[in-house]
């Protein structure tokens, strides 16, 4: 198996649907669709909560990235982490105010995702500092 695929097994009570070495799989879940590259989960604009051993939890904006999950570690691969510390309130204000206009104009030359991203990234940054 080369290392950008992964094993997929889809099982059902009457067979095996498929097996295959795959590189990318799309399904949807109780939470909503999701995409998953070979050992890597994609990341959206949140927060990350971390709960440490003796219970203390840590949070940071966690804005862009990939989960890699194996048997015994996790390495979350981020474009952006910020510490609530390091996080201008100001800047995200004007950045959620510029991603409303783009998206409330409408205009074909927008690009919708690209703003719609823009502004959960600052949304993230001004709960997290709120």
């Amino acid at each position: 198996m080369a290392e950008n695929t992964m094993k997929l097994e889809v099982i059902t009570p009457e067979r095996s649907f498929y097996t295959g070495d795959v590189t990318f799989v799309e399904l949807n879940t109780t939470e909503g669709e999701v995409g998953i590259y070979a050992r890597h989960i994609p990341i959206a604009p949140g927060v990350l909560t971390i709960t440490e051993e003796d219970g203390t939890k840590k949070k940071a904006a966690l804005l862009k990235g990939f989960v890699e999950v194996t048997e015994t570690t996790m390495s979350i691969l981020a474009e952006v982490a910020e510490w609530p510390e390091d996080i201008d309130v100001e800047r995200a204000k004007k950045a959620e105010e510029r991603a409303r206009k783009r998206l409330e104009a409408k205009s074909a030359d927008i690009d919708i995702a690209r703003a719609e991203l823009a502004l959960k990234r600052a949304l993230v940054r001004k709960g997290l500092k709120a």
